[in-house]
């Protein structure tokens, strides 16, 4: 056995230790050698971890939270089989997230949320598992709406939120939980054009409009009027821009005649159509196609618009 190993094992004999500093000493080094050594990563999962830095999650310990968390964290990044296959991690991921506005470390929480967000990102079989969970989905969206979460813990729960919005059934679950509302109050805060915030919000309204339940969620936050305004205003970026195209595409293919009105109302305003316009000229390859079926549906009814409800060519969040 060589010294990486030997020094693997030794803490994580130390995680069973009845003395809180030995613990959190242990899981000091094992986050340490976790983000500086991806190597370390598989032999960290291969002596038995993961259960234990799951335990960890329980903890009253903001310091044992944040390092177990974040070792997990890291990896997530290259080794997610190991993390995949142990039955509790959703029930220590949930039991992080629950107290996220009271006894949960916020750097825990936002490590958590960001393990979800890699786990998402690159296995799609995850997908319906975590939007089954309705209390995980319950409490992303409480970090979403809350005023007091982090900047980087709610960038990181909308990351995990888009994820889970890649798969397609899991959309109506997320509207009927409320993510709509949450998500265009987010949008219509004045201070998230300060923090970066709005690219990913609304990447994942432009997903979850993509179900049947999305319509009345929208007219009943107007919600197509403001993605309207997104296009409308100057300080939209193109990414924030290219998202209010797709959103306004998806909720018209899953809604009646009556939304396809409303969405061509208001988008014919002169600057409104400069806005789609400009993604056709400027935007990413489906960007632009996006924005020619926008057109289309503008100025001539959307007669080649499809109006099954269908996924529009999902839009990346940044990593």
């Amino acid at each position: 056995m060589d010294l990486k190993h030997q020094t693997i094992n030794t803490h994580l004999s130390n995680l069973s230790s009845h003395s809180h500093t030995t613990r959190l000493a242990a899981l000091r080094h094992l986050r340490l050698l976790s983000n500086q050594d991806p190597a370390a990563r598989p032999i960290i999962s291969a002596a038995g971890a993961i259960p234990h830095l799951l335990d960890a999650l329980f903890s009253s310990s903001h310091s044992i939270q944040d390092n177990a968390a974040a070792t997990l964290l890291n990896i997530s990044i290259s080794d997610r089989l190991p993390l995949l296959s142990t039955h509790h991690l959703l029930d220590a991921i949930a039991h992080l997230l629950s107290s996220h506005a009271t006894s949960s470390s916020p750097n825990a929480v936002q490590s958590a949320a960001a393990t979800l967000h890699c786990l998402l990102s690159f296995v799609p079989e995850f997908r319906p598992t975590v939007g089954a969970r309705r209390d995980i989905l319950h409490y992303l969206i409480g970090i979403i709406e809350s005023s007091d979460s982090p900047r980087r813990s709610v960038k990181d729960a909308l990351k995990a939120s888009f994820g889970i919005a890649l798969h397609p059934p899991n959309r109506a679950i997320m509207v009927q939980l409320g993510a709509v509302s949450a998500l265009f109050h987010l949008v219509t805060k004045e201070r998230i054009k300060k923090i970066g915030i709005m690219e990913d919000a609304t990447a994942v309204i432009a997903q979850i409009a993509g179900c049947d339940e999305s319509e009345e969620a929208f007219r009943e936050v107007s919600g197509i009027p403001l993605l309207s305004s997104l296009l409308e205003s100057e300080g939209s970026s193109l990414r924030t821009k290219e998202n209010a195209v797709s959103g306004l595409l998806n909720v018209v293919r899953c809604s009646g005649e009556e939304t396809v009105m409303e969405v061509r109302e208001k988008t014919v305003s002169l600057a409104a159509l400069d806005g789609i316009v400009y993604v056709q000229d400027h935007g990413s390859a489906k960007g632009k196609s996006k924005a020619v079926a926008l057109l289309k549906l503008v100025f001539d009814g959307g007669s080649s618009c499809n109006k099954n409800c269908c996924d529009l060519y999902p839009v990346e969040l940044d990593s």
